[in-house]
């Protein structure tokens, strides 16, 4: 990709993102979600295989289909309330084809299963940005719509759903893109929880998710490794940022004291709070699902040296030919900013 190319396309999908969040009109919304959806598909399809060919047009017709649900719910409540505002969506079966719209654009469970496969088709920096940056114009939606008592029970179930499946989705996986897909579908099942009831919460534990699937994917990406029997040879590739990688990734799966506890812990206390006391509970014995997989990869990069089974020639260190600043940065930033959560949180409900 030219690097003009390459401007034009970064401009576009930032842009596209900014006109979903700063707008409260159905149609500049959905004008938003469409520039954001059109801007990263070259991205996608750079390397030109047909594995990534295949996620690149996965990924249009669910981003197409989910694109029209939404539209087509904004139509129907304008026509049955005459309103084209986002807060005014107030019409039940309006509200809940909207939900199930942004539920299809997130990956929410059961509409989750396109996901992982297009993360498999996707390099570390394209699959980084569908897991974060795309993200955001959905959710941001998300926290403005209202609820009712069938959208909140549907939402709810939706989020139970999504934590269930992340985990259990991954336990059987071997590629480290397909697992990190299913780790971004739990994470977005544990905001989901909480945005009818703290917007501010479910906002902060986004951030703190991008934080520490940044650092993630950086690791692997630098460490250039796919599978988890590859992570067996990371100890003598980079040892330092082996030993640092195990306690990111059981900060992803919410293990105390790391830095991924602090959004759980809040969200169940505000689930708590809300006489959602079973809730919390099965949301907290799903995520031990995901714990485990997150231990799984932990094992494999920290604990395990050769010989070991895999059949290729053991790498030496080898020389980066990325910066590394970038992972530094968000590597220090996982692991300090559980102190800082509370702070956060504070800034966003000012």
């Amino acid at each position: 990709m030219s690097p003009m190319i390459l401007i034009v396309m970064a401009f576009s999908l930032c842009m596209g993102t900014l006109i979903t969040l700063s707008s409260s009109h159905w149609l500049l919304a959905w004008m938003g979600l469409e520039i954001n959806t059109f801007a990263i598909i070259p991205f996608m399809a750079q390397n030109q295989s047909p594995r990534t060919m295949e996620a690149a047009t996965k990924y249009f017709i669910i981003q197409v289909t989910a694109a029209t649900i939404l539209l087509f719910a904004s139509i129907s409540n304008a026509w049955l309330v005459g309103q084209w505002s986002m807060q005014q969506m107030n019409h039940p079966l309006s509200l809940i084809m909207m939900y199930t719209a942004l539920a299809l654009k997130l990956g929410l469970a059961p509409m989750h299963a396109w996901f992982p496969e297009i993360m498999q088709g996707l390099n570390f920096p394209t699959g980084l940005l569908l897991a974060t940056w795309q993200k955001l114009a959905p959710l941001s939606i998300m926290m403005q719509l209202p609820t009712n008592n069938h959208s909140s029970t549907m939402l709810i179930l939706l989020a139970l759903l999504s934590i269930m499946m992340g985990g259990w989705g991954g336990l059987n996986q071997t590629q480290l893109r397909k697992i990190l897909g299913y780790s971004s579908i739990a994470h977005l099942g544990w905001m989901s929880l909480v945005v009818q009831y703290m917007p501010s919460l479910t906002f902060m534990a986004f951030l703190l998710y991008v934080v520490l699937t940044f650092s993630t994917f950086l690791i692997f990406w630098h460490n250039k490794t796919s599978t988890i029997n590859a992570l067996s040879t990371s100890w003598m590739k980079m040892p330092t940022i082996s030993a640092i990688s195990p306690l990111i990734l059981l900060s992803l799966g919410g293990f105390p004291p790391l830095t991924g506890f602090i959004p759980k812990w809040m969200i169940l206390s505000e689930l708590t709070k809300q006489d959602l006391i079973f809730v919390a509970t099965m949301a907290a014995l799903s995520t031990l699902l995901s714990l485990y997989f997150y231990l799984r990869l932990s094992y494999a990069m920290a604990l395990t040296t050769p010989p070991n089974n895999l059949p290729a020639l053991l790498p030496w260190r080898i020389k980066f030919l990325q910066p590394m600043l970038p992972l530094a940065t968000s590597a220090v930033i996982s692991l300090c900013a559980l102190p800082l959560a509370p702070a956060i949180l504070a800034l966003f409900t000012l």
